[in-house]
C-alpha cells in the first residue's frame, strides 16, 4: 500500500527539473574568515534563451556620500564584474581576496554570488549586486535588470 505512493513520488521527481529559489544572503562575516556574498536572480521563462551580466559594487561603511540630493549609489565603486563565463575584480582592495561562487559553464546566469576570502573590517559596508539579463527571443531582445542590496557588517566571531 505505502509502495505506489512511494512509486509515484520517484516518478515525479525524475520529471521535474531543477527550480531556482531566491534566497537572501547573509549579512554577518566574521573577520579572518571566508565569506559568501549570495546573489541569485531565479530567470521566470526558462524556456527562453538568456545570457546575464553581473556586476557587483561596494560602499565601505566609512566611505561617505558627499551630497544629500544624489542617491548613495552614485558613491558606490565597481567591485567586480562578471560576463561571457568570466570574471574581473575591479576594485584593488579585493584583488586576491575574491572568486566567483556563481553559475558556471553557462551565459545563462542565475547566481551572481562572490566569495570573499579572509574578510576585513574593511569590508564592512553596501554591496549591489546587479543582473543585466537579455532574453532572446525569435524576432526581438529583451532587457530585464535585477538589483539587490545587502548590507554586510564584519563581527570578530559569530554570535551564538
Amino acid at each position: 500500500m505505502l509502495l505506489l505512493p512511494l512509486t509515484l513520488l520517484a516518478l515525479q521527481a525524475t520529471l521535474c527539473h531543477g527550480a531556482c529559489v531566491e534566497v537572501d544572503s547573509d549579512t554577518e562575516a566574521v573577520a579572518s574568515k571566508g565569506f559568501k556574498l549570495g546573489c541569485i536572480s531565479c530567470k521566470k521563462r526558462g524556456e527562453v534563451p538568456s545570457v546575464a551580466v553581473v556586476n557587483w559594487l561596494f560602499k565601505g561603511s566609512d566611505e561617505v556620500d558627499y551630497s544629500p540630493l544624489l542617491s548613495s549609489f552614485c558613491f558606490m565603486f565597481q567591485l567586480y564584474t562578471y560576463e561571457n563565463k568570466q570574471g574581473e575584480v575591479l576594485d584593488p582592495r579585493f584583488y586576491e581576496r575574491l572568486d566567483w561562487n556563481g553559475s558556471k559553464q553557462t551565459l545563462d546566469l542565475q547566481d551572481g554570488s562572490i566569495y570573499i576570502l579572509n574578510v576585513t573590517y574593511n569590508d564592512t559596508g553596501t554591496y549591489m549586486c546587479t543582473f543585466e539579463r537579455t532574453l532572446m527571443y525569435y524576432n526581438y531582445e529583451f532587457q530585464i535588470n535585477t538589483t539587490k542590496l545587502i548590507h554586510l557588517n564584519v563581527v570578530p566571531k559569530r554570535k551564538n
